[in-house]
């Protein structure tokens, strides 16, 4: 699903990257394989290859129309960019801007950035390359970091959080595609539940990194819930115990999801992963004492 309406506001999907990620049993702590041969069969269609246990993945990005505002939700990887860490994101040459503009945005009508958490895939397009240098691609919008993150991943600080899950994965991201915005004064460093705009609210919801969050869209009829990496694949719907190999803190992580995937199934919102393929959203229902998957 590309587009979502929910009353008057519209939220519309931004492909940046598709292909194959890792199997369930290399992404997830915790992965049971009789838990796996149980759920397996009940994903979404297009989400997995359960043949042969192939992950389908997306980078992708979000513009909400609210209010008069655009405001765009994660920017994923980024053209250009130098990633050892994960090749695979590296060095991309994605028409990104092209198919933001066959959905009716240029860069110049973004108000807003919102980034769920800084990783490497969801903040690459802060910046482009620019005669040598990283400039803001937006340069009309207001960027909104989360403070522990910024706080967590600049190289600076390295002394303060000396063992990181995800350093290596995530090496170069904050010099080319968080410093520069901050430095040019465009970012605004939130902490704690923030309304940054009228209908749109942002909740922390740490575990995959410090200063993850979500962020809840309100319309007319309805709300959507953009939950970054706090679930990778729908299987964690149905296996909320399961952690990426990415999650900063697994605790933390995995009590995070259960709280974030009550109050969707309580509100009976609309939840948008950052990498789900097939359709991309889906709602939560409660199941017994677990969740299950359902239609949006």
């Amino acid at each position: 699903m590309d587009r979502l309406s929910l009353g008057d506001v519209r939220i519309h999907r931004i492909e940046e990257w598709r292909g194959v990620f890792l199997s369930p049993q290399q992404l997830f702590t915790g992965f049971d394989e009789t838990d796996y041969a149980h759920v397996k069969t009940q994903v979404p269609e297009g989400t997995l290859d359960t043949g042969t246990d192939e992950i389908h993945a997306r980078l992708q990005s979000w513009v909400v129309e609210i209010d008069g505002r655009k405001v765009l939700i994660d920017t994923g990887a980024g053209n250009h960019k130098e990633r050892p860490g994960i090749p695979l994101f590296g060095h991309l040459e994605t028409p990104f801007i092209e198919r933001l503009a066959a959905a009716g945005f240029a860069p110049e009508d973004i108000d807003m950035v919102i980034c769920t958490h800084l990783h490497v895939d969801h903040v690459g397009w802060n910046t482009k390359l620019e005669e040598g240098a990283w400039v803001p691609a937006f340069p009309r919008a207001r960027y909104i970091f989360s403070a522990a993150d910024a706080e967590y991943w600049n190289p600076e600080n390295r002394s303060k959080f000396p063992e990181k899950i995800g350093e290596a994965v995530n090496e170069g991201f904050f010099d080319d595609s968080v410093r520069p915005i901050l430095e040019r004064g465009l970012a605004e460093l939130v902490s704690g539940r923030t309304e940054v705009a009228p209908g749109i609210v942002l909740d922390p919801a740490p575990g995959h990194t410090p200063g993850s969050m979500t962020i809840t869209v309100t319309g007319r009829n309805d709300s959507a819930v953009f939950v970054g990496d706090i679930l990778h694949h729908p299987l964690q719907v149905l296996q909320p115990q399961w952690n990426s190999i990415f999650c900063e803190d697994q605790e933390q992580a995995r009590i995070t999801r259960r709280t974030v995937l009550d109050r969707v199934a309580d509100a009976g919102a609309v939840m948008i992963p950052a990498h789900f393929a097939g359709e991309h959203m889906v709602r939560v229902a409660r199941e017994g004492g677990g969740f299950a998957l359902a239609d949006i």
